[in-house]
Formats: structure tokens, sequence, C-alpha cells
């Protein structure tokens, strides 16, 4: 068998992303009432945006459901062979059905339209044929159609179904701007992404505490503060007065700064402590810590309670662990 030259190979791939391409950007001419209708639909629905198809529109259907749900909308995905056979509970008055079908002629979704008709849900219907039983029987329909697929035989479902993805992203998005949807609100329905970290970690969520962060007095012997830090494997102490407030930190950086002084170990740490330290409050947003760690060029940040007094250390491998460098 022959192989076909890298050439051809290249320009049958650019020739395939154009036609999808070109399929997708013939939508935005039809987009108007039925759309904004649509959109109207889903940001007044009290339930759940159901989503359903067979074969390839079903997998893209799948996949707007899950981005509708990411974004604000809840939102799930119903295969309509197994409605007609007792999924149909799962569909209730106040959801809103959303049906994929390039023919309109689905078997298996024209039979559901007369029990959904019977139960009340208003159906948007994303289709090819806006003269289908599908669009005829629903409350707003979006044209998905497409001069052509991208395989050579002009059958299997590509073009198609990439017009199918976009117009379910355009309304994914666009009732999620309407419902006023911030990034906050992501973040609640990402915590495990870097969005989701970003949004939602305080700095007592991830700073060091207990034995982990060595605190000493400002009469310590540096001897004594050497030997707390090497313990507690931390690359700094917290310094307090006698009342327990903050005034110092002691680092590596300040050990190598007075190495030359004479009987080093032996002296109070106040003596050899920078003052004032960079802090940061335990409940803010451990990416503000980020941000103060880089703008300053520090490797750790002292963590205070509201009256002062440290709570916690905040160490640049902190912020790594948890992902944000």
């Amino acid at each position: 068998m022959m192989r076909a030259r890298s050439g051809s190979i290249l320009a049958r791939g650019r020739e395939v992303i154009r036609i999808e391409a070109e399929s997708v950007k013939g939508l935005i001419p039809r987009l108007g009432k039925d759309f904004e209708r649509a959109v109207g639909f889903m940001v007044a629905c009290q339930g759940r945006v159901i989503v359903t198809g067979m074969g390839k529109a079903g997998h893209i259907g799948q996949k707007i459901s899950a981005t509708m749900a990411s974004i604000g909308t809840p939102s799930y995905w119903v295969h309509p062979a197994e409605a007609i056979h007792g999924d149909m509970g799962r569909i209730t008055r106040q959801d809103l059905v959303i049906a994929l079908s390039n023919s309109g002629e689905t078997e298996e979704l024209t039979r559901l339209l007369p029990i959904l008709k019977r139960v009340g849900t208003r159906i948007i219907a994303v289709t090819a044929r806006v003269d289908s039983t599908l669009a005829k029987h629903s409350d707003a329909v979006l044209d998905v159609h497409v001069r052509r697929e991208a395989c050579a035989m002009n059958l299997a479902p590509t073009s198609s179904t990439a017009a199918m993805l976009a117009m379910g992203d355009a309304l994914a998005v666009v009732v999620s701007e309407e419902k006023g949807f911030k990034p906050k609100d992501f973040a609640l329905l990402h915590p495990g992404g870097a969005l989701g970290r970003r949004l939602l970690l305080r700095v007592r969520d991830i700073m060091r505490t207990g034995r982990s962060h060595p605190v000493v007095s400002e009469t310590t012997k540096i001897r004594s503060v050497l030997l707390a830090i090497t313990k507690a494997r931390a690359g700094s102490a917290s310094v307090v007065d006698r009342h327990g407030r903050l005034t110092g930190i002691f680092t590596d950086g300040d050990l190598r700064r007075h190495l030359d002084s004479e009987g080093l170990i032996n002296k109070e740490v106040r003596h050899a402590m920078t003052r004032r330290p960079k802090t940061i409050r335990e409940d803010r947003l451990a990416e503000e810590a980020l941000q103060l760690l880089r703008e300053y060029r520090i490797d750790e940040l002292v963590v205070i309670n509201r009256k002062g007094a440290p709570a916690g250390l905040l160490d640049v491998q902190d912020l790594l662990k948890a992902g944000f460098v």
C-alpha cells in the first residue's frame, strides 16, 4: 500500500480544518430571535437544563452540558433511548430540554416529544433542518446546517458536530454572562483547578504553625534561635517582644550578614534580626502572599493575626506544594 506524500497529508489536514472553520463561521449570521429566546428560557429556568441527543450529537451534547454546569448553569445529559425506558423521571416541568439532532428526525428524540409536551417542559432544538419534526415541536430552533461534512464522502459527522458544539458554547457562555457569573463563582465550581486555588485558598490553609513555626523572644541567644530553626526545619524564626507582638524576623540572610560579628552566636537575636518584616494576615488569600514574595523578592512571610502576633510562617515552598508556582 502506497503512503501519501507529506505535502498531500498536510494539505488535506488543512482543508479539513478550513471546512470546519467555515462551517462554524457560517453560524454567525443565522443567530437571531430564536437564539435570544433560547437564552431567555435558560436564564429563567428554575430547574436543570437537560441536554439530549443520539450518536455523535449525543457526545457533543455531553460536552455542552458539562460546559454549562461548569460556568453556572445546572445541567446534566440524558440519553434519549434511556429516557423512553424510565429516565423521563429525571425531567420535570421546571427543567428545560436542549435536543440535538442534525436531521431533526432522530427516532429516539421524536418519540420523546409528546412526553415532553405532556410534562410541560420547554424544548430548544439544535438541528440542521428547521422544518423537521423536532423543530416544529420546539419552543426555539437553532439552525446549525452546514454546506458539507469535512470527510471525503460527505457522510461522517465532522462539520455538523463542530457547528453543534460552537452553538452550544455560544449558549453556555452568553447565559453565564447574563446570569452575572463571576471568577469567584467559577472557582467554587472548580476547587481543584489552578483558578480555584488562587481564588479560594487562604494563607491560614497552607501556613506553617506549631512546631514548624519557631517563635523566639528578642532576648533569645542566636545560638538557641539557630537550634530552633533547625529543629523546625524552617528558614527563619519570628521574633516577639514580651507582650507577644511581632518585632522582627531572623533568617539565613541575617545570619550571613552578621557572620563577621565577634561572638555572634552568644548575642541576643534582637541585635541581628530584621525589624519590621513583611507580613500578611492569616485571612488573606494565598495569591496575595505570592504577590508579596515576588514583589519584595523574599522567601518567607510572617503570618499575623488581628492582634499583630505571629500566627504562622509562609514559605515559598509552601506555595509550591499548593500548586501556586
